[in-house]
């Protein structure tokens, strides 16, 4: 797994602990409307409705669940205000937005190759 590449881990580093957890991530942040969250805030401090309108097609429920387990996984700060209704914000954490920097490497790499993949799926499909 990636982290038997790192280096300068501490002697009584759990390497299969470190494994297990990174499996954990990414199968939790790795999904279709966790990275469209994250693209979405980019370096912005949205509100709920602001979010669900910029993630096209995403459920009131969807959302709810994918913002709950970002913030579990601290990539996302939430920030309640004491008004009436309550207003709360969403923002990108410094490990969030390091993640971002990812995912616009995978949109990067999508956008090169498009017409390389619509040519095989045409292939592939026949």
């Amino acid at each position: 797994m990636v982290t038997k590449q790192l280096r300068d881990l501490p002697e009584n580093a759990d390497l299969r602990r470190a494994d297990s957890l990174a499996r954990e991530i990414f199968s939790d942040v790795a999904n279709k409307w966790a990275l469209l969250i994250i693209e979405a805030l980019g370096e912005d401090t949205l509100r709920f409705s602001e979010l669900r309108d910029a993630v096209e097609g995403v459920s009131h429920k969807m959302l709810t669940q994918n913002l709950r387990m970002l913030e579990r996984y601290g990539l996302v700060d939430r920030k309640v205000h004491p008004t009436v209704p309550p207003k709360v914000e969403y923002t990108l954490t410094e490990p969030g937005r390091a993640l971002r920097a990812t995912v616009d490497l995978l949109c990067g790499w999508t956008h090169q190759y498009l017409g390389h993949i619509e040519a095989a799926r045409d292939r592939f499909d026949g």
